[in-house]
């Protein structure tokens, strides 16, 4: 079966070969480190490929929001993370889900804390969430008089069992080397066993979570760290390619797209695929050029990356324009498909809401079924 010749419209194809080894990978270096292994699920959002899981032995897990744990809890999974601040309008939700499973909040205040304490109808896990660096949510470190509030509330309250600290190191995505990559890994676990000293006889069985791909899939120390919560290197991308943190053929997605003009003068193939199925996440190459995505070779089992990178440098919401060389030029003819593969493949597949393999599977996703198959 050759699954191409049926797409007539941007496809997000998966390779579930590269996939399931790159989970069996992450699997295996949490097991080798003693880690408790909890992904995050918010990049594939998808049942069918949490079974791939699942079926590696995974048992925990990580999401975004309160409508994914759901989603996720329909599907059997009884251990779920929430790594998002509690957001009190969700109080409903909340005491829907903690009263079907074993549901992990964050919390980085005493006020939520204490809202928590007073509407919680059953029990619930509480990570105090920590900023090592990134400066999007969290408690700076040092910051140990509201950690002392938040643990006061905690520990009066039946219903809230304080589990440990969790820090997303995602500064590691803007670093210019792995060498940084693992100074930063090293700075925020450093951070984090300050706190887990200081309070560890208090609460003798507190853990630290952290979870960016970039320190979980180059990184070999792991002291004092619990628990890993890496998202995507189920896929991998463009972005942490360059970054160091997998090799090209370790990406797992790669958006077909149908060429829909050639400007051969300006080495330019118009593309029916834009922003509303690549998102605009952008890198820029060491030549200068904005880069939205790399074009691969379609085959009929796979993709094949071509020794010269040859980039998506313009986007817009349905137009991609890709810069090609004289040689792809005339290979491609319009009504072909090229493949490309995304700067960040949780955004393109949060769009895209599924999935193609080459066996003809389709896979769907928590935002709605496919549809880019039909006509």
């Amino acid at each position: 079966m050759n699954v191409l010749n049926n797409i007539k419209q941007p496809t997000l194809l998966l390779d579930r070969r590269k996939c399931i080894n790159n989970i069996e990978k992450m699997v295996k270096k949490a097991a080798d480190h003693g880690l408790c292994f909890r992904p995050h699920f918010k990049t594939h959002q998808s049942v069918e490929i949490g079974r791939w899981f699942n079926d590696l032995g995974v048992r925990s897990i990580t999401v975004s929001s309160l409508s994914m744990a759901e989603y996720f809890a329909r599907a059997g999974w009884q251990d779920i993370t929430v790594a998002f601040p509690v957001n009190v309008r969700e109080m409903d939700a909340i005491n829907r889900l903690a009263g079907r499973i074993q549901l992990n909040l964050l919390v980085e205040s005493s006020q939520v804390t204490d809202f928590l304490a007073a509407k919680l109808k059953s029990k619930v896990n509480l990570f105090i969430k920590i900023d090592s660096g990134l400066h999007r949510t969290g408690l700076e470190p040092a910051a140990t008089d509201e950690v002392d509030r938040i643990l006061d509330v905690a520990q009066k309250s039946p219903r809230l069992n304080f589990s440990g600290f969790l820090t997303h190191s995602g500064h590691t995505y803007r670093a210019k080397s792995v060498a940084e990559i693992k100074d930063i890994h090293t700075d925020a676990v450093r951070q984090l066993s300050v706190l887990k000293e200081k309070y560890r006889a208090r609460f003798p069985h507190l853990i630290v979570s952290i979870g960016d791909t970039p320190s979980c899939s180059l990184v070999d120390d792991f002291s004092s760290v619990d628990e890993i919560r890496p998202g995507n290197f189920v896929f991998f991308d463009v972005m942490q390619w360059q970054l160091g943190s997998c090799a090209p053929d370790q990406v797992a997605v790669a958006l077909a797209c149908p060429v829909v003009a050639k400007h051969e003068q300006r080495g330019e193939l118009v593309l029916y695929g834009g922003a509303i199925h690549l998102s605009k996440e952008r890198l820029v190459l060491q030549d200068g050029r904005t880069c939205y995505g790399v074009m691969v070779e379609l085959k009929e089992d796979g993709w094949e990356i071509p020794s010269k990178i040859q980039p998506l440098t313009g986007l817009s919401q349905e137009h991609g324009i890709l810069n090609v060389d004289k040689e792809t030029m005339q290979k491609i003819a319009v009504g072909d498909l090229v493949g490309i593969l995304p700067v960040h493949s949780c955004l393109t597949a949060h769009l895209m809401k599924g999935y193609l393999t080459f066996d003809g599977q389709t896979i769907d996703h928590l935002n709605g079924r496919t549809n880019f198959l039909q006509t």
